[in-house]
């Protein structure tokens, strides 16, 4: 008697697997670069105009629920890269446009850097300093960020002796890389243009009622 899942083995083996204790079956193990090749496979399917297209959209959902009472600082935020990372809301709204393309680790990564200056403490400083390279910088890293290997090298060198200013070079490689790369595409996305046309339409109807 076989079992009723395709291609499974008669239906006495399966019982007899499904008898084994859960210790005697070995785990799988964890491989870093399936994970980095599903990430790879993920930006490849965000080109699919219909996948682009859901995406776009609920990002548009999302962001237009979440920050209307931001719209009128939405116009400031296409003046800089930096008029953009100044306001707390234009930071969370380009972290909801980075999500949609799986790269929110760039912004992460600065965001942690940005937090790390302010640590007064030697000892939370080297914790601190290890806790970033271990989750962004390092090979394989869980969230890694695309710098060069030698800026990796000259950060890895650098945490001997961390100081507030370890990670000063990759971190502007990545805001570097955010702002040539991933800034223009949040500036042209569906949600940020209709922040900008709501907030533009408020200030005509309050210019209008003056």
């Amino acid at each position: 008697m076989s079992c009723w899942v395709p291609g499974c083995p008669p239906l006495g083996m399966c019982r007899g697997v499904a008898a084994l204790p859960v210790t005697s079956i070995p785990p799988l193990p964890f491989l870093p670069s399936r994970a980095k090749d599903l990430k790879t496979r993920l930006g490849i399917l965000l080109h699919t105009p219909e996948l682009r297209h859901r995406i776009g959209t609920s990002s548009k959902l999302q962001l237009g629920s979440r920050w209307r009472d931001s719209s009128r600082e939405a116009l400031e935020w296409r003046e800089s890269f930096d008029q953009l990372l100044k306001s707390k809301s234009g930071v969370t709204a380009f972290h909801t446009f980075l999500k949609t393309e799986f790269s929110e680790e760039n912004l992460d990564f600065w965001l942690a850097c940005e937090d790390f200056k302010k640590t007064r403490s030697k000892t939370k400083l080297a914790s601190k300093a290890n806790r970033i390279f271990e989750e962004f910088v390092q090979n394989e890293a869980p969230r890694e960020v695309n710098i060069d290997h030698e800026t990796r090298e000259i950060t890895r060198k650098n945490l001997t002796g961390a100081t507030s200013a370890c990670f000063n070079e990759a971190q502007a490689k990545t805001r570097t890389l955010m702002e040539k790369d991933s800034y223009p595409r949040f500036l042209k996305s569906a949600s940020y243009q209709d922040m900008a046309k709501q907030a533009t339409s408020r200030g005509i109807s309050k210019r209008s009622h003056t």
